[in-house]
């Protein structure tokens, strides 16, 4: 007897939903080890020839490669100095891919991971690179004065120049994480993390926390040229609102001519505002939502200050901070230029109506007196033909009593004609008011069925 379910029947999208809290899980880390992280966004339509470029390299390396469909993927890649760790992640608007492979080199980031990859792959990666860094995760006491310790400047400078350099204590306390927020010569950042008592997983995810703080801060920022390049436009269409604004306000006794010239105008202004706003508004929303990501991943360092250094989060409230200002005040200005552009639409729109209405108000007098003048000459004609039928009648009735009289009655036509006419006058007169009652009764009906 087959087993009773316990269950209704799944959602279409149950196993999806339930597997996306275990989406891109970071990587077990072991001091020491290297990693290389690089971010590119890429089109949609290179997204084939994105798979098409991995599925090349792990064919070249002997490895099975990813599932078609698939939105991330992990491997290992043979080489003549040792495994490679590869890892792929594919994000809303970019690609992610991280390289790991255990020890370091003899010199602080002088042999990348990448150099282990066939020469040109990286470089041939379709897309734009947004953010690429290199990281070294290396043991706390073989950079610190004893437990405890921070490194020197000497040792900083070693691994970063004369940059300056920003750092904290991670994980409250159990690891160490500095970089200077800058692009080398080779066209990477760097980050050096180091372990004091930090966990395998915990190092993978500190790390991945790190690369994405970037590789999302650079992402939130893509909006801002959008917004620079907005400002001269913003302040142009504003001069030309505050001028057409002030023609309202002159013309309150303009004719509706001037008013519906200014009511395109106007309407010319709102298009150019909604075409910039569909232009920019998917940025910004883009770059709202990256920024909320950064913080959250800044928090999910809890970081420990570090004397004399400022901490990651003090450094991008300071520098990302104003940035995301300059990119929601451009949106908030297109948004109120919107409105009040829409504001001044209605009340000219209102002036304008209300100007067409006294037009028609005159035009309905004047029709009202044309019908009233009408209605008089019908009158008038009405007078004019009840005479006529009387007389018409009359004659029939003269010639009906002439033909009476030849035949031998005694009466006289003409005074037969003479009574017949005041009976034929009021005869006419009652089937004419007759008919006005039959025709206002009508104009009631389909006046009352209209309604």
């Amino acid at each position: 007897m087959p087993d009773t379910p316990l269950l209704p029947p799944d959602h279409p999208d149950r196993a999806i939903l339930a597997a996306e809290v275990h989406a891109r899980p970071p990587e077990p880390l072991q001091a020491p080890s290297r990693a290389t992280y690089v971010a590119v966004r890429i089109d949609g339509e290179a997204r084939a020839a994105e798979m098409d470029h991995i599925v090349a390299l792990c064919r070249r390396s002997g490895v099975a490669p990813p599932a078609a469909g698939v939105t991330q993927w992990a491997g290992h890649l043979p080489t003549d100095r040792g495994p490679v760790r590869f890892k792929w992640e594919r994000h809303g608007e970019f690609s992610s891919y991280t390289f790991f492979t255990a020890g370091l080199s003899g010199q602080p980031f002088a042999e990348p991971v990448v150099g282990l990859l066939p020469p040109g792959w990286l470089a041939g990666v379709p897309g734009q690179t947004v953010f690429a860094a290199h990281a070294k995760l290396a043991l706390a006491d073989m950079l610190c004065d004893g437990p405890g310790g921070t490194p020197s400047a000497a040792q900083l400078a070693a691994h970063f120049g004369a940059n300056v350099v920003v750092g904290a204590g991670i994980g409250d306390g159990a690891g160490l994480a500095f970089t200077d927020f800058s692009i080398h010569a080779d066209g990477f950042a760097r980050f050096l993390l180091l372990d004091r008592e930090m966990t395998e997983r915990q190092a993978g995810r500190m790390l991945q926390r790190l690369f994405e703080i970037e590789a999302y801060r650079m992402m939130a920022l893509l909006a801002l040229p959008v917004a620079r390049g907005l400002w001269p436009r913003l302040l142009a269409i504003e001069r030309t609102l505050a001028a057409l604004t002030e023609r309202i306000a002159a013309g309150a006794n303009a004719g509706p001519g001037q008013d519906e010239q200014l009511l395109q105008d106007l309407m010319a202004l709102a298009a150019e505002i909604e075409s910039a706003l569909s232009a920019s508004q998917a940025r910004f929303g883009a770059s709202r939502a990256y920024h909320a990501l950064v913080t959250t991943r800044i928090g999910e360092l809890r970081e420990v200050r570090i004397r004399g250094l400022q901490t990651i989060d003090e450094f991008m409230t300071r520098r990302l901070s104003p940035a995301m200002a300059t990119c929601a005040t451009a949106s908030q200005r297109l948004h109120d230029l919107s409105e009040r552009v829409a504001q001044a639409s209605n009340l000219l729109s209102t002036r304008v109506d209300i100007a067409r209405e006294r037009q028609n108000q005159a035009l309905l007098a004047a029709t009202a007196r044309r019908a009233k003048m009408q209605l008089r000459l019908q009158q008038t004609v009405e007078g004019l033909s009840v005479a006529a039928i009387v007389y018409y009648l009359a004659g029939l009735v003269g010639y009906g009593a002439k033909a009476l009289k030849a035949a031998g009655l005694p009466i006289s036509p003409d005074l037969v004609t003479g009574v017949a006419v005041p009976v034929l006058a009021l005869g006419a007169w009652l089937a004419l008011q007759r008919a006005h009652r039959r025709i206002a009764a009508d104009d009631g009906e389909a006046s009352r069925s209209f309604h």
